[in-house]
């Protein structure tokens, strides 16, 4: 498997899982809480929304380099066996 494939196949099951879920969360400490030389750790839930669009311009883009890397595996095997026709004619 190519580089191409496996790059295609990577935004493929991202986009799937960007529409899928929508989004993640995570939680970010910070010291806000500061009493003189005391700092106390306060946990912050943030959330980051991913777009519709950007699923779906994923998948697309996946696809597309798909398709682009079977086309230039393809040209590059009947490279290879013109190449070898060429030389097993010469042989004879």
């Amino acid at each position: 498997m190519n580089s191409f494939k496996v790059v295609a196949l990577v935004l493929i099951v991202a986009g799937i899982l960007g529409l899928a879920y929508g989004g993640f969360a995570h939680t970010k400490e910070t010291h806000q809480a500061k009493i003189g030389p005391f700092a106390m750790p306060v946990n912050e839930k943030q959330t980051i929304n991913i777009p519709d669009w950007a699923g779906i311009g994923a998948i697309v883009l996946g696809g597309g380099l798909l398709l682009v890397g079977g086309r230039k595996s393809q040209t590059s095997a009947q490279k290879m066996l013109r190449r070898l026709h060429g030389e097993y004619r010469n042989l004879g």
